[in-house]
């Protein structure tokens, strides 16, 4: 190759890393090893290759924008317009604006595979905040490898290679199974997807209260939208009658479903069924009857989120950190 030929992503190629990982070691960047550093600066010099310094101001330049992705599913219908999804954002929003930033809303569809490329790379935004771990990991494992600053919204006791700030769903779960076994429930049933990281963790504290309270419980698989729940209380008052009387819901969409269903077949919330949801959203408070529900302290959450990101941004390694979450009690139970 000729000297003028050798761009920044041959030279990562040679060396056998991403291109990032190469421009910090070039800019003796201290989050790269040591001995790759040295390796690469060599096979740089070996090559006459020298970092354009104009370039690379241009490159190390902040765009002062943080982009929050709602992590969807392929299969969901839960969309942006979810409550407590816009609630999450609400409050990332304004965090982010008091430390000077503006923010940048994509979905997962919007923002592809490849979240390094499209936000860090083109340069759109300087971090990424994840809103939602969703049934899968790999997006926001390859985007934390690739050297993306990134911080999710989920469950800050999942492993992984990146910081998750959240509350403790487990206990959200087994305090709302909990209360609804000391109101009388013995016929349990939780409505939403263990498969996703937070509400399986849900689930879990769901199934550890029933167990100790040696009562009786089903789980009905379902996507986590209000829709999703009406046909499914619908269709098992149509299959079986009423076989429950008490309703731990993943969400308070997922809840107000139920509550729905249940209002047009003539069953009492409170003294046939009882309810309680998850996330304390606005309409929680206004629904008829009041919905119970886990509050989740977003405020505090959308801060950590936004500090945890700042601070990747200076070069520091962050850790994950639960937020604080409380059984409100309406009078759906």
């Amino acid at each position: 190759m000729g000297t003028t030929q050798l761009k920044l992503s041959d030279l990562a190629r040679l060396a056998g890393v991403s291109t990032s990982t190469a421009s910090r070691a070039l800019n003796d960047n201290p989050l790269i090893k040591k001995e790759t550093r040295e390796r690469i600066q060599a096979l740089a010099k070996e090559h006459h290759f020298s970092v354009n310094a104009a370039a690379s101001r241009l490159r190390m330049q902040k765009t002062k924008v943080i982009a929050v992705i709602i992590n969807l599913e392929a299969e969901t219908k839960q969309s942006v317009d979810d409550p407590f999804l816009l609630k999450v954002v609400s409050d990332i929003n304004r965090a982010v604006n008091r430390k000077g930033y503006e923010l940048l809303l994509s979905n997962s569809y919007m923002a592809g595979e490849d979240w390094h490329g499209y936000f860090i790379s083109g340069r759109r935004a300087d971090g990424v905040i994840v809103v939602g771990q969703g049934k899968e990991q790999a997006r926001i494992e390859r985007a934390a490898r690739a050297g993306t600053p990134i911080v999710v919204w989920g469950d800050p006791k999942t492993s992984a290679n990146y910081p998750i700030v959240g509350s403790d769903n487990f206990i959200g779960g087994l305090n709302a199974t909990e209360h609804l076994i000391a109101r009388g429930a013995s016929k349990l049933l939780f409505l939403g997807d263990p498969g996703h990281a937070e509400l399986g963790e849900r689930y879990r504290g769901f199934c550890h209260a029933v167990e100790k309270a040696k009562v009786e419980a089903k789980m009905i698989k379902i996507d986590i939208t209000s829709e999703a729940a009406y046909a499914s209380i619908n269709a098992s008052l149509r299959a079986q009658g009423l076989t429950f009387d008490g309703i731990f819901a993943c969400s308070d969409m997922v809840a107000l479903g139920a509550l729905k269903a249940l209002k047009e077949r003539y069953v009492s919330v409170p003294n046939d069924v009882r309810i309680v949801g998850f996330d304390d959203i606005a309409m929680a408070q206004i629904s008829f009857p009041a919905l119970s529900t886990i509050k989740q302290d977003t405020n505090a959450a959308a801060q950590l989120l936004v500090e945890k990101l700042l601070s990747q941004l200076s070069g520091e390694t962050c850790a994950s950190q639960e937020v604080p979450s409380s059984l409100v009690i309406r009078q759906s139970s």
